[in-house]
């Protein structure tokens, strides 16, 4: 029975690590949207720049992804 129970511990193990990719990919591509659309409303790009800052954005994170549409 020991063997039985490790091999669930490692199944919910990966499980718990592919949940946190998944999330951490996420994240990612939220903030890359955030970027973005943070940029297509700033006013010059000294604004774009204080406002990312403002906001713990990186300015690169919106060219990882497309447009949101």
């Amino acid at each position: 029975m020991p063997s039985a129970r490790n091999i669930t511990l490692i199944h919910e193990q990966n499980e718990f690590a592919e949940a946190r990719a998944a999330e951490k990919a996420e994240n990612a591509r939220q903030c890359a949207i955030a970027a973005r659309t943070v940029a297509s409303h700033a006013e010059n790009a000294a604004d774009c720049e204080s406002l990312l800052a403002m906001l713990g954005l990186d300015a690169l994170a919106g060219k990882q992804v497309g447009s949101p549409h």
